[in-house]
């Protein structure tokens, strides 16, 4: 749909891949001219870069230990952050850990936005019937607390990277289908898309191009803010055995393993938390920077 902008007699019409692009790149300037965000945004990139070049960058292999190096305290020549339990490399082993606390933050939110997008989308744009199914369906989860769930549905499906990711996609799934949904119950019923309907455009064709770029805004802020919830669950299902295995380095089971060692070398011990809090609270505080630059209500 062409929309025209008068200038006195004259009419220039603007492709909505055009504005679109302008939308973007106004929220890219407005983001970037918030210092916290530009601050969690570079606190991010960091992490993450680090964690995927850790096979370049990490000083050492992270399932390699020696016992008479054990638990060695921060600042150790050679080991600037230690040494775990088992005598491996702090800095190496929080590196190759981030590969795997991100990885099971990250993608169960992208599956679910994906997922209950969509379902979310469909139920908010149709209404009647097939609104009822799928938002009752939500609710019956709705009923359980999310951390609980996703222990139970971890728990029944057993330890694992992969059963964690299952989980925490199974929790996320209602939360994002119900706002989703809200938002396009308020889109439905304005005037453009009342004209699309009227100029003869599918449902299909209505909700791709009309409805995913006025909902967009608020479902991709609520999925931020999502990361740091799923960053913390992953790590606490692993905390408790029901994540990763060791003895793979990840953060919430590096938490478990280096437990006892809080009374003798408690700063090792409250490295992987510092990390999950750091990453948490930087997706929490750029959630809420994309949010006024989104100028979402």
């Amino acid at each position: 749909m062409n929309t025209a902008l008068l200038t006195g007699q004259s009419a220039v019409a603007v492709s909505p891949a055009s504005a679109s692009q302008g939308y973007w790149r106004g929220v890219l300037q407005r983001l970037l001219r918030d210092k916290v965000s530009v601050v969690c945004i570079f606190v991010l990139a960091l992490i993450i870069l680090a964690a995927l070049l850790a096979p370049w960058l990490a000083p050492g292999d992270p399932a390699v230990g020696s016992v008479l190096k054990r638990l060695k305290p921060v600042g150790t020549p050679g080991h600037p952050l230690g040494t775990d339990e088992l005598g491996r490399d702090m800095l190496t082993r929080l590196m190759y850990g981030g590969r795997v606390s991100l990885l099971m933050g990250m993608a169960p939110v992208g599956l679910a936005l994906l997922i209950g997008g969509t379902l979310g989308m469909v139920a908010g744009f149709v209404g009647g019937r097939v609104n009822a199914v799928i938002m009752r369906s939500v609710d019956v989860v709705f009923a359980f607390p999310s951390i609980l769930l996703a222990v139970a549905i971890a728990g029944a499906l057993g330890a694992g990277i992969g059963n964690t990711l299952l989980a925490l996609t199974i929790v996320l799934i209602p939360p994002l289908t119900r706002v989703t949904e809200s938002a396009t119950t308020q889109v439905r019923s304005v005037e453009f898309i009342e004209a699309a309907r009227a100029s003869g455009a599918g449902s299909a064709v209505i909700m791709r191009v009309h409805v995913l770029g006025n909902v967009i805004g608020p479902v991709l802020v609520y999925a931020t803010s999502l990361l740091s919830v799923a960053i913390i669950m992953a790590a606490g299902l692993s905390f408790i055995g029901l994540g990763a295995k060791p003895p793979t380095p990840e953060w919430g089971l590096m938490l478990n393993t280096l437990r006892n060692a809080i009374y003798t070398q408690p700063l090792l011990a409250a490295l992987p938390g510092v990390l999950i809090f750091v990453v948490s609270l930087a997706f929490n505080l750029l959630a809420d920077g994309l949010r006024s630059a989104m100028e979402v209500k």
